[in-house]
């Protein structure tokens, strides 16, 4: 695979069934490198063939109302309005029309039981500017140290509230007010009440826990259900038993959070503690969440060593492994009785397709990638595990063909309480294109293993070798004697995040790297403590905080041990990256540069953030891979 062939193939996504059970709205993405966008469109099918239903190439979100008559979903109008809006679509014939017009546009929606109604999570103002002349002119009065969020801007002057939008009138009302963020909002069966998440309390800047509200769906006052905590999801099953993926916490914690149900008396009880996390994803997509059948069960997706499966959990908490396999499942929709299911998959030689499940066999009824498939030399992973301190470490090795050695690429992915699987991977496929031979572990950090693996190196960063280090160092030695192709005598690193991170620690300790790449890093946790968007991450790994444990933090920093560096390093960093701001990254490159290393830097503009290698400009992102491949082309001559 090659950079210019990333518009080549198509990604759905919010595969929903209809209620006849036969019918299915989803939506297909795929890159326009020409105009330098996404084009995103919802499709139908209809029991026997899949077709293109919207083709505004802004389509998002589609949801079948109650009846199945209606199908909502948002819009986004051109790009000097880029602001999604809730449209509605007559299945029976007829145009779209918008029927929503926030100044800041609509982030969800859903539907009420008797699809009458539609809950909004509307963003609004409230720095009392009128126009966005006045606003831009002015200076920001900023009262928090979380004041901006990466890929959604300035965030100290918004707050996001539900309101309700009334289908036939057309009209809004607005539901919930105040000072603190409402978001997932959830009707209960009778559509009396709404359930939602929100951190109502004025610490919740420094201290992200949250809670549980119920609200009227008419108006009143907001009842809050759970303790302070750790709360991802909540819902109503069809008995209107409230449930919710959570814990109640005062600590920040990787422990995956248990499947309860709230009783009547405000008692919680778990259903489930499994040490994986459900709803997998960042965020999670809608179809990852549980979704209740008629006998009281749910099922949901779950992360394990790589893969995204479903499993279902009953009402009593037993819990039946339903579908998975070597592949990442990113949605799942069952029918009401379960003995059914629409769902969307990726595998690391196929984008994603939408396939249909009857209980026993599945069938894919799409072919959105068949063509880029054909035409491109995708390759499939060999998995492999190696012992690091008594650990069993799990990785992959992509090989391109042929039988000669060929330089060792060694990936390291961010988080780091995350995974590399079973997926659909462009980057691997395009430094495999290239020549490389790919590998990738998921060391001690990662998750889909559980908390004992994945909270291994908390704590531990200032230590000469913490323990994921320890995994990270071994890695490719190990997979070059299991893989005698790899040239373990020619091999480059690079990671994003937490592998920018990782990348100069491993560099620091292992001098043989003839290549690396450092993109969008943590490199120096003190300045990082005062400038990043979730200033709470720090202690969740380093245990400790500014300004108290400021030598441990330092120690901690991969820029205190950037020093012993001899490998050519490219820094990449995006100006508009508030998780990692762009100091990180120049910090780097002014270190490396005054101690002689062979490096350069290369900033992104300020309309690139953090995503930029997932979510960013569709030439931005084959910039990004041009410049990687030149980087290590020059050292490791593929």
């Amino acid at each position: 695979m090659r950079p210019d062939q990333l518009s080549e193939f198509r990604v759905p996504s919010d595969a929903f069934l209809h209620p006849d059970g036969v019918r299915v709205a989803f939506v297909v993405t795929r890159m326009d490198l020409e105009e330098d966008e996404y084009v995103r469109d919802v499709w139908l099918w209809d029991g026997e063939a899949s077709r293109q239903l919207t083709f505004a190439g802004a389509d998002t979100s589609p949801r079948w109302s109650p009846d199945g008559a209606t199908l909502a979903f948002l819009r986004k109008g051109p790009a000097d309005d880029d602001r999604p809006q809730v449209a509605l679509l007559p299945i029976g014939g007829g145009e779209a029309e918008i029927v929503t017009d926030f100044e800041l546009g609509v982030q969800s929606f859903t539907w009420a039981p008797d699809g009458a109604r539609i809950a909004l999570v509307v963003s609004e103002y409230v720095d009392g500017f009128e126009d966005e002349d006045e606003r831009s002119r002015a200076p920001r009065r900023i009262k928090d140290p979380s004041f901006r969020f990466d890929n959604r801007g300035w965030t100290y002057n918004k707050r996001s509230h539900i309101w309700i939008l009334d289908v036939e009138e057309r009209d809004t009302t607005q539901l919930t007010s105040g000072d603190f963020d409402e978001a997932e909002p959830q009707w209960s069966p009778d559509g009396a009440t709404i359930a939602y998440l929100s951190a109502a309390h004025q610490e919740r800047w420094m201290r992200p826990f949250n809670q549980v509200f119920t609200t009227p769906s008419t108006g009143g006052d907001p009842v809050a259900v759970t303790p302070m905590g750790v709360w991802g999801w909540s819902g109503y099953n069809h008995a209107g038993d409230l449930h919710v993926i959570g814990r109640v916490t005062s600590d920040f914690t990787l422990d995956p959070n248990p499947f309860q149900r709230i009783e009547s008396d405000g008692s919680l009880t778990v259903l489930t503690d499994l040490d994986r996390n459900l709803m997998p994803g960042h965020p999670p997509g809608p179809l990852a969440r549980p979704m209740f059948l008629d006998d009281g069960s749910c099922t949901v997706v779950l992360e394990d060593r790589g893969a995204q499966r479903v499993i279902s959990i009953g009402s009593d908490g037993a819990v039946t492994d339903i579908h998975g396999g070597r592949r990442v499942i990113t949605g799942w929709c069952p029918t009401d009785d379960g003995r059914g299911a629409v769902f969307t998959a990726s595998a690391p030689d196929q984008p994603g397709e939408v396939y249909l499940w009857d209980g026993e066999q599945e069938r894919q009824i799409t072919t959105l990638n068949d063509e880029f498939r054909a035409r491109t030399d995708l390759v499939l992973p060999q998995e492999f595990t190696f012992d690091s301190d008594g650990h069993e470490i799990h990785g992959w090795v992509l090989l391109p063909p042929g039988e000669e050695k060929v330089p060792l690429l060694f990936n390291i992915h961010g988080g780091p309480f995350t995974q590399y699987g079973w997926g659909f991977f462009d980057e691997f496929q395009i430094y495999v294109g290239a020549g490389y031979g790919v590998v990738a572990i998921n060391p001690r950090g990662s998750s889909g293993y559980g908390l004992a693996h994945g909270e291994a190196p908390c704590g531990r960063w200032a230590e000469d070798v913490p323990p994921d280090m320890e995994d990270l160092s071994a890695a490719p030695y190990a997979a070059a004697a299991l893989f005698p192709r790899l040239d373990v005598e020619r091999k480059g690193i690079m990671g994003g995040s937490y592998g920018g991170l990782a990348t100069v620690m491993v560099t620091s300790m292992d001098t043989s790297y003839l290549s690396a790449v450092a993109e969008r890093g943590v490199y120096n946790w003190v300045s990082m403590a005062g400038t990043t968007d979730i200033p709470w991450f720090m202690y969740l790994h380093l245990k400790v905080d500014m300004p108290d444990g400021v030598d441990e933090i330092w120690r901690a920093s991969p820029l205190a041990r950037a020093h012993r560096i001899n490998t050519p390093t490219l820094v990449l960093h995006s100006e508009g990256d508030y998780r990692c701001p762009t100091e990180q990254g120049q910090q780097l490159f002014g270190i490396l540069y005054r101690a002689g290393v062979d490096t350069e830097l290369v900033l992104f503009p300020p309309e690139e953030g953090h995503e930029l290698s997932r979510s960013g400009k569709p030439k931005h992102r084959v910039e990004r891979f041009e410049a990687i491949l030149e980087w290590h082309a020059r050292y490791l001559n593929p």
